[in-house]
This record gives C-alpha cells, structure tokens and sequence, in this order.
C-alpha cells in the first residue's frame, strides 16, 4: 500500500468516526433548539397576559397611591385632634384628684368638727349639770 492510500484510508476512518460522533451532537443541539422554541413560544403566550396584568395593577396602585396621598392631611388633623383629646383628658383627670383629695380632706375636716362638737357639748353639758 502506498503512503497517499494509507493516508487516504486513516482520513476516511477519522471522516467516519468524526461522523459517528457527530450525530448525536446533532440531534441533541436539533431537540435544544426545539426545546428552547417551545419555551419561547410558552413565554410570549404566557408572559404578555401576565405583563399587561401588571401594567393594570401598577394603574391601580398609582390610583390607591394619589388617594392615600389626598387624605395624609386628614389623617395628620385627626392624629393631632387624638393628641389634644389625650392631653385635655389628662388635665381632666388631674382636676378630678385635686377636687377628689380636696373632698377627702374635707370630710375628714367635717368629721374631726363633729367629734370635737360632741366632745365640747358633752362637756359643757356635765359642766351645766355640776353647776345646777
């Protein structure tokens, strides 16, 4: 056999390995790509309804947002009123305990009178009565 055979042969060999190999390379890379169509198809089909639904919640929010936006005012007057309400019931209550002690110690003033009473009118009673 000559040199430019046998170097004919060993290509065609290598030609017919290279091939062998080649083809479930191929048909691999050929179901990938029909896999990644799929996907793309799956995507455009899914994907848009799914973006025009959150372009439609993005508008909601926008409106709910300007409303909040609208009313922080009265809420600000309301937390403000609360604030006052709490420190005018505070006063109150503080008025209450002062008039509260005030009673108490009057009582106990009226009740201090009213045994001191007894005790001089039983006196001057049996002093009236030693007397007679």
């Amino acid at each position: 056999m000559s040199p430019e055979s046998l170097a004919a042969l060993i290509a065609a060999a290598a030609f017919v390995v290279l091939v062998i190999v080649l083809i479930p390379a191929i048909q691999s890379l050929r179901k990938s790509s029909q896999s990644v169509a799929a996907l793309a198809d799956l995507l455009t089909t899914e994907l848009k309804p799914t973006i025009r639904e959150l372009n439609q919640v993005l508008e909601e929010l926008k409106t709910v947002g300007g409303g909040v936006a609208e009313h922080t005012d009265d809420v600000k007057r309301f937390m403000t009123a609360l604030g006052d309400t709490g420190t005018q019931l505070t006063s109150i209550n503080r008025s209450v305990g002062t008039v509260t002690s005030v009673l108490n110690q009057a009582g106990a003033v009226a009740a201090g009178a009213k045994v001191a009473g007894k005790y001089l009118l039983e006196h001057y009673l049996k002093r009236t009565m030693k007397g007679a």
